[in-house]
């Protein structure tokens, strides 16, 4: 859409162009999912590896202890049962996880045809900077989903799966018990890798800057390494295997943010 169309446009004429916006997004949504549905064992091959102890993870884990001569690193066989309760909970866990991958796979036309909608609005200087701010949150989200499949979700899965507070008791996962904590902990995941954009959009409205960010570093890693042992509570090397990306992005925000100053501080000179 050109400015000058833009600028001719009445409140009815954009409300109509967000409806076939909307439903541009909610037929390639439909088009992903019903792929993924039909797709049933690759889309539950991906979902369900973590929970097998050949995952990478662990294997890499062995590879780990072997070379370092630290055996208590490596998880080692370990068998986890999966079962469904009700009735149609395998069918609705079908179709709900078709369309969180819908949902995923669409999210980048989704990105471009929400941001085509607003850009005409923007200044051009705005339109710059919001494009490199969108991609690199898009980017984020997923290195955050990433490190939960590949690590975090893992190594709680088998922490907790395995973990017996007495012989009697038999660990027997629901389906919708797994599903919900790998879906819960991807979001929480992505939404921790957000903490740069955030930082930036901050100081920006002038709330943060960076000596702010740089006082509180020792705090900082405290509170990381808490919310790292609350996610994985399985060990040390765990922990320190989630802290250590979150503190980097910590670094980073001070980064960001003394850059974001700097580049408003310049523009106001001008």
């Amino acid at each position: 859409m050109d400015d000058a169309k833009e600028n001719n446009m009445t409140f009815w004429d954009h409300l109509e162009e967000l409806r076939k916006i909307i439903f541009r997004i909610a037929l390639f949504v439909g088009i992903f999912a019903v792929l993924a549905f039909v797709n049933k064992k690759i889309l539950f091959d991906i979902i369900f590896a973590p929970h097998r102890s050949d995952f990478i993870t662990y294997r890499a884990l062995c590879q780990l202890a072997e070379w370092s001569h630290i055996s208590s690193l490596c998880p080692g066989d370990f068998h986890v049962d999966l079962i469904s309760i009700n009735l149609s909970s395998q069918f609705i866990v079908h179709m709900t996880v078709a369309f969180y991958a819908g949902l995923v796979i669409a999210s980048p036309y989704i990105i471009y045809q929400l941001f085509g909608f607003i850009k005409p609005a923007l200044y051009e200087n705005e339109r710059k900077y919001s494009t490199r701010v969108l991609i690199a949150a898009f980017l984020l989200f997923f290195c955050g989903i990433l490190l939960n499949y590949y690590a975090v979700f893992p190594l709680s899965f088998r922490f907790l799966g395995t973990y017996q507070v007495s012989e009697f008791v038999e660990n027997k996962i629901t389906l919708s018990s797994y599903i919900s904590t790998f879906t819960m902990l991807s979001i929480a995941m992505g939404a921790v890798f957000e903490i740069p954009i955030l930082a930036y959009f901050m100081a920006k409205i002038g709330l943060i800057n960076s000596g702010h960010l740089k006082k509180f570093r020792r705090h900082a890693f405290i509170v990381i390494l808490i919310i790292a042992a609350i996610i994985t509570p399985a060990d040390v090397f765990s922990m320190f295997l989630l802290a250590i990306p979150m503190y980097m992005l910590y670094e980073l925000s001070i980064v960001i943010v003394n850059k974001a100053i700097k580049t408003k501080e310049k523009k106001r000179i001008e």
